[in-house]
């Protein structure tokens, strides 16, 4: 059969799908036929809908599979008409959006069939039974409408990712991606993550396989890793088909959890290759043993997610506990190795107040990671954040319905006063950043800071637009007067420290 998967990735970060690729490994394995829309302005222009069309009858797909978000549902929707509207082949809907909204999704009366979890296997297994003209009703983890009503089969185990083949490269045009992504390659080691954070699907996501699977959280094995020779192979492989490859990201949720693969893991990869890399790590899961083995075997980056400088909102709000004095004993940590730190910060979250909201400003100014990532909050329907949200009456569901990302603006609403400071700081929180903290360069951004504290929401609208080409200007005249400070670098939500962007290569 042939398979055409379709990628929704328009308007926020370029992506690789790795749920995709493992699936389209085994199809192709079971000697099907995979080809990949994977729609995303940074690679090409979104094709119209003559366009779309003309390469869905040029395609000419059996099975068609969205692999879908939450941010990208209005414009599978529209993606999905226009399918109807061409071929004949039946709609499958798969993806997070798919695992936690699946009612919504098979309401819609778009799809003819949804998959929820990890559907590696249970897709291909589907795909199988469709070929042999065998019934699919009771296919695991799929679901679809009988007689008007939504009724989904229970889950299947989770994968062994040691049993699945290599993630499928050549369905995406993946030398584009590289380049496009300057040099940087995601990786995948491992799935599944220990903590219970309200705003992410983890906690979901194990309580739906509980359910299913009736067994325990160490039952359900959730936390699984690929063996470390195999990861091995699938780099020796991308560098001998791909070139101009510059760092390896590894997109793990928690690289740092399990401390004796992570030992195992570098021994390994500084005798495979000498390209550098970047995990995600746990101030709560990371010492010293495991600093030093990411800094032999060429880690440049450790990143943690650190959400809120204030630890009210971590941990009533967020389900995070540590202390403001463990996240800048980790950050020591990795500068002491030789490594570069990176985390993520969240504003505009549910029951945050000014005081909090300046609490993550200060965080940063004093902790000094070696860069941050920002954005504003988002309530992913089915999280327990998304109910915090909703039950504390943030949310202003028509901003919601309509975002495609969750780094331009919030789709919470709070007083008049705190929703213009968030746009404010969303907008330029590297220059309050540097106001707050030490150094020649505050005295610079506090002027500017001050200014811009200052305005309306008339006088800012006309002044957010030029701020980030001012912010390249102010940093320039901070690196020619030899004095620290962040400035916006690599994307417009990251704020990187000078002592970092002036010795890259």
């Amino acid at each position: 059969m042939k398979i055409l998967f379709i990628y929704p990735n328009t308007g926020s970060q370029l992506g690789f799908n790795y749920g995709v690729a493992h699936m389209s490994a085994i199809l192709k394995e079971q000697g099907h036929e995979v080809e990949l829309m994977h729609l995303c302005e940074e690679l090409a222009p979104l094709p119209s809908q003559e366009e779309f069309c003309a390469s869905l009858k040029s395609i000419n797909p059996d099975v068609i599979g969205f692999s879908v978000v939450t941010n990208q549902w209005n414009y599978t929707v529209e993606l999905a008409r226009w399918c109807r509207q061409t071929v004949d082949a039946p709609l499958v809907c798969g993806g997070i959006h798919a695992t936690v909204a699946e009612k919504k999704a098979l309401e819609s009366g778009l799809f003819d069939y949804l998959f929820k979890g990890e559907c590696d296997e249970a897709f291909a297994e589907f795909i199988q039974r469709l070929e042999n003209g065998e019934s699919v009703d009771d296919v695991r983890n799929m679901g679809r409408v009988v007689d008007g009503a939504v009724k989904m089969n229970l889950l299947r185990p989770l994968p062994d990712l040691g049993n699945m083949p290599m993630k499928d490269y050549s369905i995406f045009d993946f030398q584009k991606m590289i380049d496009a992504k300057h040099g940087w390659v995601g990786l995948m080691a491992s799935r599944g993550c220990p903590y219970a954070c309200t705003y992410c699907f983890n906690h979901v996501v194990v309580d739906m396989y509980r359910k299913d699977l009736q067994c325990s959280a160490s039952g359900l094995n959730y936390i699984r890793y690929a063996p470390v020779e195999q990861m091995m192979e699938e780099i020796r492989f991308l560098e001998k088909n791909y070139t101009n490859i510059d760092m390896y990201i590894f997109d793990d949720d928690l690289f740092t959890f399990n401390r004796d693969y992570l030992v195992e893991f570098c021994a390994a990869y500084k005798k495979t290759t000498r390209i550098p890399f970047v995990v995600n790590g746990h101030v709560g899961l990371f010492d010293e043993e495991r600093a030093r083995a990411l800094a032999d075997a060429g880690c440049k980056i450790v990143k943690f997610g650190l959400e809120s400088g204030s630890q009210k909102i971590r941990g009533k709000v967020m389900n995070r506990h540590m202390t403001n004095a463990n996240i800048a004993k980790a950050l020591d940590l990795v500068r002491d190795c030789g490594m570069h730190s990176s985390v993520f910060v969240m504003i505009g979250l549910p029951h945050e107040d000014l005081e909090d909201l300046w609490g993550t400003v200060n965080l940063l100014a004093t902790a000094r990671p070696g860069r941050f990532r920002w954005t504003f909050f988002f309530p992913f329907p089915g999280t327990k954040a998304h109910e915090i949200a909703l039950d504390g009456g943030f949310i202003d569901e028509e901003k919601m319905k309509n975002m495609v990302n969750f780094t331009d603006a919030s789709c919470l609403r709070f007083s008049e006063e705190q929703d213009l400071l968030l746009q404010k700081i969303g907008k330029i929180l590297p220059w309050f950043v540097n106001a707050r903290a030490d150094g020649p360069a505050a005295e610079s951004y506090k002027m500017r800071a001050n200014e811009i504290m200052a305005m309306d929401a008339a006088e800012w609208e006309i002044a957010a637009p030029g701020l980030c080409d001012e912010d390249v200007v102010l940093s320039q005249q901070m690196v020619d007067a030899g004095h620290s400070h962040y400035a916006i670098k690599y994307n417009r939500f990251m704020g990187v420290l000078s002592d970092y962007f002036l010795n890259e290569k």
